[in-house]
């Protein structure tokens, strides 16, 4: 029976190998995204607004005029997005909104919802 792969032809001492040429490419299997989230903040009587552009500031890196038009949205619509992020970043910042908002004595809440 014929070999598959063709007949071998017999390498001379002094003969190099021959070799292809060209660019080397890996393909890299495609990395998913985890899912994002979203922090909202929600409106209420009580808490104080210069407490929630403080807050807007400190715990979500908005700048004090961000934080001041977004804490207005959060008043006249009665909720918005303070920011997205992965679930445990998320989780992390909606907690601790709840800190520091229950150690002043606000009633301030932040949920999260996927985006």
């Amino acid at each position: 029976m014929a070999d598959p792969e063709g007949p071998k032809r017999p390498e001379a001492p002094h003969e190099a190998p021959v070799r292809e040429r060209g660019v080397a490419t890996q393909t890299r299997p495609r990395v998913q995204r985890p899912p994002r989230f979203k922090v909202l903040l929600y409106n209420d009587d009580y808490t104080p607004m210069e407490f929630v552009v403080a807050l807007l500031e400190q715990v979500f890196g908005k700048s004090p005029a961000a934080a001041t038009e977004l804490m207005l949205l959060i008043h006249r619509s009665g909720m918005a997005v303070a920011g997205v992020f992965v679930l445990e970043v998320a989780e992390t910042k909606v907690a601790t909104v709840h800190n520091l908002a229950e150690q002043r004595g606000y009633p301030l809440r932040a949920g999260v919802e996927r985006e």
